[in-house]
């Protein structure tokens, strides 16, 4: 570095205010550089690969004396053994640069989830409970992490809370989490095992959904009082009504009915074929359609592509307007009740019709399951079913209208008179 400068002490760095570079001794290089507004830093000025480098190591008098010369001094050992460390800062700065630009938070991982599986929901409403279920219970507690220090222990702290008392949600959460958690694996945004999987892993932690969860059965209609509620349903008016008749005669779901296109009916095999997209397991479901769900069908509008089409042109029934139908026929919700007096609903006339096929008929229970098409979980049975058992679901089916045209007593209820005029 030329003549070598004499080592300055304490109090003189101390006094020294105008601006320019000030060696200060002891270590080559070492200087105080003092701004023209009067702010103090450490430069230590070598040379590496034959060029002049000033490497700077914090400002006065945070950085003391003694600290500038013990930085300076480590900066020297790696310059002479052929280690730059202004190309070592640099690296290390893009490494961070880009694990922060990989950081990914867990509701961010949420939103391009959803945003890369938008076309697998078949409603808006489904939609709609996946981020609204992680915001209310996950969002919370791991919404702003990182997704890669997600571990057991959080996904456990935001389980255990609801597992005891909303098993279900509890349940669907857990899935929904662990979906989120597999993407960002996928993605590079974490590594390792997944925490929020159950299988070997979270099973040893938490009860078993099945054992403690108290299983909630859509209030049905007792099939006893079938005859007598589609008797007083005949004589309401407006598409839901023809709807929920539809619905009840296919032991079909409410979407299902009011998404169905006429594209998917064949009247001349009396078939409905509901294609996988619009089907709870995502398998194609064919409906054998008895002569009463013909006769209805015949009686519908071919206008519009949908079967049953809503106000609004081109779109279909609300979700509500199934239910709004129960409530017009019983406002008071004291006539149509389940066993357990408890009005009604839409859902609960598929268990109607499985109680019904159960009790009064002797069909086995896999033609009955494969009707309301149910997924099989059983995989030798599965196998051993894969025929779709068309006719005995079509004479099943036959039977079903039949006993929905039978007017029987109404458990002693009283009914209304209701007018047969449209209005």
């Amino acid at each position: 570095m030329g003549r070598k400068t004499k080592p300055l002490g304490a109090l003189e760095v101390q006094r020294l205010t105008t601006p320019g570079m000030h060696f200060v001794g002891e270590v080559a290089g070492l200087a105080l550089l003092v701004s023209p507004t009067g702010a103090r830093s450490w430069i230590l000025r070598a040379t590496i690969a034959g060029k002049r480098r000033d490497m700077g190591l914090g400002g006065f008098p945070d950085v003391t004396l003694a600290d500038a010369r013990r930085r300076a001094r480590d900066l020297r050992e790696q310059i002479d053994n052929g280690i730059d460390p202004i190309g070592q800062r640099r690296e290390a700065r893009a490494t961070l640069r880009a694990a922060i630009a990989k950081v990914m938070t867990f509701n961010q991982c949420v939103d391009a989830y959803l945003d890369a599986h938008s076309e697998a929901w078949r409603n808006l409403k489904h939609r709609q409970q996946w981020p609204n279920t992680l915001a209310t219970y996950a969002g919370p507690i791991i919404g702003g992490l990182d997704v890669a220090q997600i571990d057991t222990g959080l996904v456990l702290k935001v389980l255990q809370p609801i597992w005891s008392e909303k098993t279900e949600t509890a349940s669907r959460l857990r899935g929904r989490i662990e979906s989120v958690l597999s993407w960002a694996t996928t993605a590079g945004y974490r590594s390792g095992e997944n925490p929020a999987r159950w299988k070997g892993h979270l099973e040893n932690l938490l009860a078993m959904p099945t054992k403690i969860a108290k299983v909630e059965h859509h209030p049905a209609l007792p099939y006893r009082e079938l005859g007598a509620f589609m008797a007083d349903l005949a004589n309401m008016p407006g598409m839901g009504a023809r709807a929920l008749e539809f619905a009840i005669l296919t032991a079909a779901r409410s979407g299902e009915v009011r998404g169905a296109t006429w594209a998917e009916i064949d009247m001349d095999l009396a078939l409905w074929t509901i294609p996988g997209e619009r089907m709870k397991a995502n398998n194609e479901h064919a409906v054998p359609l008895s002569d009463t769900a013909l006769d209805l069908l015949r009686n519908q509008s071919r206008e519009a592509d949908l079967v049953f089409p809503g106000a609004r042109a081109g779109r279909p029934l609300s979700d509500m307007s199934l239910t709004a139908v129960l409530r017009r026929m019983d406002p008071a919700g004291a006539i149509w009740l389940d066993k357990d007096g408890r009005p009604i609903t839409v859902h609960g006339f598929r268990s109607t019709f499985r109680d019904w096929a159960a009790e009064q008929t002797a069909y086995p229970t896999e033609v009955v399951e494969m009707a309301m098409s149910h997924t099989i979980t059983n995989k030798v049975e599965a196998a051993y079913r894969r025929g779709d058992l068309i006719e005995k679901r079509r004479r099943l089916m036959a039977e079903w209208a039949k006993y929905c045209a039978t007017v029987g007593p109404a458990a002693g209820k009283v009914l209304p008179m209701r007018s047969t005029k449209a209005g």
